[in-house]
């Protein structure tokens, strides 16, 4: 039996993510994923070569269909470990441009990282990052299945009172430099996100 996977109409990464858990659940099966964008059928064909998924794409009145296969694998899985990492957020947008593009790119690394396999051990924010932890901020759903997850979370003090939103915050503790400092020295790794200009 094929799966359906109707992905017409939702934005990038959600066909990505709606294809990798349905692939994650099974042993071995076919699905056949619908989307109507090129950037989403890229993104759908690079989920299935680095998942070692055989794929065929058919185009037919502006819509792709994407076969994938995922065959039932008898090798032996290594583990290497938990490494901890901390990731360091400085602004509520990501990258360098425009500010609404910016804002969108956020809330979908957001959404994406808690939907991901990996999750940091500290989500840390600072400067203009702890406008994403307040009452008003468009990633909550995302942090609290983040927080869910067992993520901490927690924002700088002295940023929150620069921006005046400490009364506002809405997820996770208020921290200090020398804390988020031994966090990030403790990580086996640390991720910065940081807006560039």
């Amino acid at each position: 039996m094929i799966k359906n996977i109707d992905c017409r109409g939702l934005k990038c990464p959600q066909p990505v993510i709606n294809t990798k858990k349905f692939f994650d659940s099974i042993e071995e099966g076919t699905a056949e994923v619908i989307i109507d964008n090129e950037v989403a059928k890229n993104n759908i064909l690079k989920l299935a070569e680095s998942n070692s998924l055989s794929h065929e794409v058919m185009e037919k009145e502006g819509l792709y269909y994407i076969k994938l296969i995922k065959e039932k694998c008898e090798c032996t899985v290594m583990e290497f470990g938990n490494k901890k990492f901390t990731i360091l957020v400085s602004s509520d947008k990501l990258g360098e441009g425009d500010e609404k593009l910016g804002l969108a790119l956020m809330k979908s690394y957001m959404f994406a990282l808690a939907e991901s396999d990996t999750i940091p051990q500290d989500l840390l924010f600072l400067n203009g990052g702890v406008k994403l932890a307040v009452q008003s901020s468009e990633v909550l759903e995302s942090l609290n299945k983040l927080k869910e997850r067992g993520v901490s979370i927690a924002s700088c003090g002295t940023c929150l009172d620069f921006y005046g939103i400490k009364d506002q915050l809405a997820i996770g503790e208020i921290t200090n430099m020398y804390t988020i400092i031994e966090k990030m020295n403790n990580a086996d790794k640390t991720i910065k996100l940081w807006l560039v200009k």
